[in-house]
């Protein structure tokens, strides 16, 4: 009750006409941003940083949680319309939401991400407002074996289901895990595939990858059918911006695992969303294995709704471990940190007792930008929809170079461009010959956490390979795992089998 009180205080502090204002600007100022390849929220708060001295705490604090949220949103979108998405929390939403507006469901599409959007983070904050002090003991249940075990799991489980053929699936994360250890190693100070090239002692940046791979590389595979295409089927962009009753009924349990999924993850430091949103597309990607008509790879709507509520799940309960533990699990997360800081604060339990009133406005602010970004986003869903109906030469010659401008925003060097467009050849090769991609970014993001847990679990057991599989998390991930790889198994030797006779 003492939690409902305060937080009653602060809609009191964030419903007031200026700190409102703050919200929208920062809702309509991270969905802008968030919808450039190679931006998203992280860059908009680091723009914004040095733009709010002139703002007294709270209102730079909500205007920045606005940023936050309406940055995951702009992600979205352009992954969805454009296979393009901003950063990795919406690598995810790609698979299956572009295909929705290439089937002429663009409108659909949008709604459904706002939604689950809306959902996963409206959850979030409300856990955060009761249970922010329970979310310490949740963290650390995860030692270097559980983090370890995690990934291990995302590998495996991942690039055995993705694609038909093992071979490729496995052959495509091998290429994201030796992307992730390009530079010097933290520990060592060794060298690792770096050519004697100082521009990449510090490795390849995820952002670099993320739009080289996914989005120029889209670009030159339809830059390659442009002349076949030229007298095709228009991209159907107009239509409803909501959901039928059948499609809500069909979303409806993807957004609830989503969300389920992706609270936890904000108090774990995997380094962001990307994590849950994988996970939360896998889950669904196997329950839909079981359907008599499979939706997968044709648009279906539960291998949207459940990353999209994930994210937005995980980025509430991060903004939660940020200002209950001081604890930064995500880029965007880090750079908050660092304003709380210039402001002299320090979050952490005391911040509730040295700035009660920032706090709960913070908190509230949260439930505010939501509904803010709920209102805005589903009118403009059969606009932003409209970027389809631009003449592909234009429109992806635009996307070439806001894909050239964000990488050059992120790093300042030529070298980084020349990478780009090293790595988008690598990513149209992928989709020539059928390749997935998920495996690959997936070996990008959670390669360097794979590779650190393992280091650190042997290193406290020294050299014992036996703690790998010590505690009950890591069995039960093992062991779903065997379950996961028993069943892909079965199930390709069936239909291999089905196809003979």
């Amino acid at each position: 009750m003492e939690s409902l009180g305060m937080l009653a205080e602060g809609f009191q502090g964030a419903l007031t006409p200026m700190n409102l204002l703050w919200v929208l600007v920062g809702c309509l100022l991270g969905t802008a941003v968030g919808v450039l390849p190679g931006l998203g929220s992280s860059m908009a708060v680091a723009l914004l940083l040095p733009m709010t001295f002139a703002l007294d705490p709270t209102a730079a604090f909500i205007m920045f949680a606005g940023v936050y949220f309406g940055g995951l949103f702009g992600d979205s979108t352009m992954g969805i319309l454009m296979n393009t998405p901003g950063q990795g929390s919406a690598i995810a939403s790609t698979f299956e939401g572009h295909k929705m507006a290439l089937n002429g469901r663009a409108p659909q599409a949008l709604a459904t991400a706002a939604i689950g959007a809306f959902i996963g983070g409206m959850t979030a904050s409300i856990v955060v407002v009761f249970l922010a002090p329970k979310l310490a003991e949740l963290s650390a249940l995860f030692g270097p074996q559980e983090f370890f075990a995690l990934a291990l799991f995302a590998f495996v489980a991942t690039s055995s289901v993705v694609s038909d053929s093992a071979i490729k699936g496995l052959a495509s994360l091998v290429i994201g895990l030796a992307i992730a250890t390009i530079g010097i190693d933290a520990m060592s100070g060794v060298e690792r595939f770096t050519l004697g090239a100082p521009q990449i002692f510090d490795g390849i940046s995820l952002v670099t990858v993320t739009v080289a791979i996914l989005a120029l590389g889209e670009v030159l595979q339809v830059a390659s059918r442009i002349k076949r295409d030229r007298d095709g089927k228009q991209v159907d962009a107009s239509g409803r911006p909501f959901l039928k009753a059948h499609e809500l009924k069909e979303a409806a349990p993807a957004w609830a695992r989503g969300t389920a999924i992706g609270l936890p993850f904000g108090v774990i430091p995997v380094g962001g969303s990307e994590v849950p949103t994988f996970m939360a597309y896998d889950v669904e990607r196997r329950l839909d294995r079981r359907r008599h008509d499979p939706q997968f790879g044709k648009g279906a709507i539960r291998g949207l709704a459940a990353p999209e509520a994930a994210g937005n799940a995980t980025t509430g309960t991060a903004m939660g471990a940020l200002l209950a533990l001081g604890l930064p699990v995500s880029s965007t997360a880090a750079i908050m940190l660092a304003a709380f800081q210039q402001y002299g604060l320090q979050p952490g339990p005391l911040l509730f007792e040295r700035a009660p009133d920032l706090v709960w406005a913070l908190l509230a602010s949260f439930f505010v930008a939501m509904v803010v970004l709920l209102i805005l986003n589903l009118p403009f869903a059969p606009l932003w929809s409209k970027l389809l109906l631009i003449p592909k030469p234009y429109l992806y010659a635009g996307i070439t170079v806001f894909c050239g401008l964000g990488v050059y925003a992120t790093s300042g060097r030529i070298f980084d461009l020349l990478l780009l467009l090293g790595l988008s050849l690598l990513g149209f090769l992928m989709r020539r010959y059928d390749v997935p991609l998920a495996p690959l970014m997936i070996g990008m993001v959670l390669g360097p956490l794979a590779e650190s847990s393992l280091r650190d679990a042997l290193l406290s057991s020294g050299g014992d390979w036996s703690v790998l599989v010590t505690g009950p998390i890591p069995l039960v991930l093992y062991g779903v795992l065997l379950i996961i790889i028993a069943l892909t198994v079965r199930s390709k030797v069936v239909n291999r089998t089905a196809r003979d006779v």
